[in-house]
């Protein structure tokens, strides 16, 4: 079919009409005329599509720095086509888009681009095996596994010695890379315990002045520059006082536990509430030397109600889905002075602000990190305060 291409939306597409349907447009751009080719129709309003060829083009298609990308190739990747300055501007478009639909909120949003470039950023890479043993990407929305000579997204280097090679047929991969030289390879098979192949299996990252010792398979920010620039806005925006009492949910090993204890001083607390195991032995032990920092391994809606004291400030860095009603409720009870809430899921962000709306918050701002290019994945981080607060303070 021939389209005209309307808006981005969420999820690396944009969306056009045909006969009265919505189509879900890949490797499109907003004002494209482009032929298409249905992927996916399982009736009803919608179907998915891929535009293999573009009548007229619209300013800010590029050639692909990946021959992988494209219609029926790997899908990892949703902009290979689009210039990096556009990329960030459709990222602001969905962002703002979501807060206005689900939220209900008008606000601008703009993405800052982080230090490196769009390419060789990627130093977590999970690949799958076909069954030949051959390692790749799969086909967007497939389980077909397209194998692949490199990833330009992928650190320098990290990959060399892993798709040059043949594995377990049927398992998967996790590519960890400190550096060009130390890369840590797990094999993750259909069935049983994952298998350490190459390296150690602990790396050492270096973010806010420290140096953190973890277990490669724990959760870290993939973009290298992430981990420093999301932590100084979290400390910017949280401003606690000497003394305060903060909470630091969902706090993995306790990066922003580490600047916000720099803020409330020996006299003040830190809590850290993380459900990894993992993740808590590894920031003990990073943390040691900072005493106003607790850990407690617990899932957050679990243990919430269980932790002391009115906190001054929250900061809750969820899982994709965001935190959901019941614990946005719950935090937005205990009367925080501010709430640092982190996405990597616009429409989760939007649901998520929603409801500490809906418990006397207001949204004070708003930025969006493009800790993810060529993707259409991003970063968020809001600040908000009780209502309350605002209108006495006559803000």
């Amino acid at each position: 079919m021939e389209l005209t291409v309307g808006r981005v939306g969420h999820g690396g597409f944009c969306v056009a009409r045909h006969e009265g349907r919505v189509v879900f447009v890949r490797h499109a751009l907003p004002g494209e005329r482009v032929r298409a080719v249905v992927t996916e129709d399982r009736g009803g309003s919608y179907c998915r599509a891929d535009a293999v060829a573009v009548l007229e083009p619209a300013a800010g298609r590029v050639a692909s720095p990946c021959p992988a990308s494209g219609p029926g190739g790997c899908g990892g990747c949703d902009f290979q086509h689009v210039d990096p300055q556009l990329q960030r501007e459709l990222k602001a478009q969905v962002v703002a888009e979501q807060l206005h639909r689900i939220a209900g909120l008008d606000v601008a949003v703009t993405v800052q681009e982080l230090p490196g470039g769009s390419l060789g950023w990627r130093t977590r890479t999970r690949l799958a095996v076909d069954r030949t043993g051959q390692p790749g990407f799969r086909v967007h929305r497939s389980h077909t596994v397209l194998p692949v000579p490199a990833c330009p997204l992928a650190m320098p280097g990290s990959l060399d010695g892993v798709l040059s090679r043949r594995w377990h047929p049927g398992a998967e991969l996790e590519v960890v890379a400190e550096d060009s030289s130390r890369v840590h390879v797990v094999q993750l098979p259909a069935s049983g315990p994952p298998k350490q192949l190459h390296g150690s299996g602990r790396v050492v990252r270096h973010a806010v002045g420290r140096s953190w010792e973890l277990s490669a398979r724990g959760f870290w920010q993939v973009h290298p520059a992430a981990a420093d620039v999301l932590a100084t806005l979290v400390g910017e925006w949280a401003a606690a006082p000497l003394g305060a009492t903060v909470w630091d949910l969902y706090g993995g090993v306790g990066l922003f536990a580490s600047v916000l204890a720099g803020q409330v001083g020996p006299t003040g607390s830190v809590t850290v509430v993380e459900a990894s195991r993992r993740s808590v032995a590894d920031g003990t032990a990073a943390l040691a030397d900072l005493g106003q920092v607790r850990f407690v391994h617990g899932r957050v809606e679990h243990v919430l109600a269980q932790l002391p004291g009115a906190p001054d400030v929250v900061v809750l860095d969820p899982p994709r889905r965001g935190v959901g009603r019941q614990v946005a409720a719950a935090v937005a009870d205990r009367g925080p002075a501010r709430l640092i809430h982190l996405a990597c899921d616009p429409a989760a962000l939007a649901r998520d602000v929603a409801a500490y709306l809906q418990r006397g918050y207001r949204l004070l701002a708003v930025r969006a990190l493009d800790a993810f290019p060529m993707t259409h994945h991003i970063e968020c981080v809001a600040v908000l305060a009780p209502e309350s607060m605002i209108v006495e303070s006559g803000a």
